[in-house]
């Protein structure tokens, strides 16, 4: 039975490690990097990253709730839902997040939902569109050092029928640095101390001038680091330079 069950636990990691983008796009005027380190066998955490057509790309990080299994089956339904959504009407993805709201509150069980960060970067225009479901607000460090958060547009999709979103909208100018993250990166603890957008923001700034896959090895390095415990979320990062 032990035999059976690490077997199929193996299967789904497996399974669940082939969904995440096997490569990262080759854009014109933004570099990108993601990575995800769950903390179990199988998780919720996911990124994904969508060809929208007409020169944008949708940029996406999750988090659902829950742990173990039924996290990476939540995990698999929005991620499916996301991709169905986005395709069928790529130019609006503020009508696109609303159906997906409706599939997972007609798929999920009740009090069960998801974070969610959706940007849209358009290569031509240079310009992020997004819409940030309740996740941690996205760090945004300019080249000229200053800091601008992509804090919540709307609430956790999944959880309320009338539910609704909104679009934020920033550029990114050459140097600029886009760090989104799952809360497992901020909340990792040490004596009882998280390890905080603060903490992040430093570690960005130190390595701000690097490839985003640098920055982003930097930024767990830092978190392991930090950490006095044993990973008990999964960490999740993508990063984006623009150029």
């Amino acid at each position: 039975m032990v035999d059976e069950s690490s077997r199929e636990m193996a299967i789904a990691r497996d399974v669940q490690r082939r969904l995440l983008p096997q490569n990262v796009p080759a854009l014109e005027h933004l570099d990108l990097a993601a990575r995800c380190v769950q903390a179990r066998s199988v998780g919720g955490d996911f990124y994904d990253f969508l060809e929208l057509g007409q020169g944008q790309t949708a940029l996406v990080l999750a988090d659902v709730s829950g742990k173990g299994f039924h996290a990476a089956l939540l995990m698999v339904a929005l991620q499916a839902h996301l991709r169905s959504q986005v395709s069928a009407a790529p130019q609006d993805p503020l009508r696109a997040l609303r159906q997906v709201n409706q599939q997972l509150l007609r798929s999920t069980d009740p009090g069960h939902f998801a974070t969610l960060f959706l940007g849209v970067w358009s290569d031509s225009l240079r310009r992020l569109t997004y819409i940030n479901c309740g996740h941690n607000p996205p760090l945004c460090l300019r080249a000229d050092s200053s800091v601008e958060w992509l804090e919540a547009t709307a609430t956790v999709i999944g959880a309320f029928e009338g539910w609704q979103c909104a679009l934020g909208r920033t550029p990114l100018a050459a140097g600029d640095v886009l760090v989104a993250y799952s809360d497992g990166v901020t909340e990792a603890r040490n004596d009882g101390e998280h390890f905080g957008e603060e903490r992040l923001l430093a570690v960005v700034r130190e390595h701000a001038d690097r490839t985003p896959d640098e920055i982003l090895s930097a930024v767990l390095a830092a978190v392991r680091e930090f950490g006095d415990e044993a990973q008990t979320d999964d960490l999740t990062l993508l990063v984006a330079r623009a150029r």
